[in-house]
């Protein structure tokens, strides 16, 4: 996670999900993401204006530039990336629905570290329920 997040971030973002690392989308995933905190995956995550401008520019000026990160996400999900499914491609369908993970959005569930941005295959642990 680069050291310059705005508190905001954290803030906002983190108070119903972890605050995902921003080179884990595209700019243009961060821009509709950040475009559409309204209906933001079935809820109201609306900011006000200023914080919404803080926290989009903080995302895009960090957001992911190699070619393999760099794809706009499909439904602006991290877990539907091209990279995030042939990273997880081992992983069957119920595993994502265990108690201890509920969703593949949930990546603390496994990595260890990954409030920290460190998504090593060393620092996971699967939950087995």
């Amino acid at each position: 996670m680069p050291s310059d997040a705005p508190a905001s971030y954290e803030a906002e973002c983190a108070s119903c999900h972890m605050a995902y690392p921003p080179a884990l989308l595209s700019q243009q995933s961060w821009k509709n993401v950040m475009s559409g905190l309204a209906k933001h995956f079935g809820t109201d995550a609306s900011v006000d204006p200023k914080t919404q401008a803080e926290i989009t520019s903080w995302l895009v000026k960090n957001a992911a530039t190699r070619q393999k990160y760099s794809e706009t996400a499909p439904e602006n999900r991290i877990s539907k990336t091209s990279w995030f499914i042939r990273k997880h491609d081992e992983i069957k369908p119920d595993v994502w629905k265990r108690a201890g993970i509920k969703s593949a959005a949930n990546c603390g569930a496994c990595h260890i570290d990954a409030a920290k941005g460190n998504f090593s295959e060393n620092n996971i642990k699967i939950p087995a329920k």
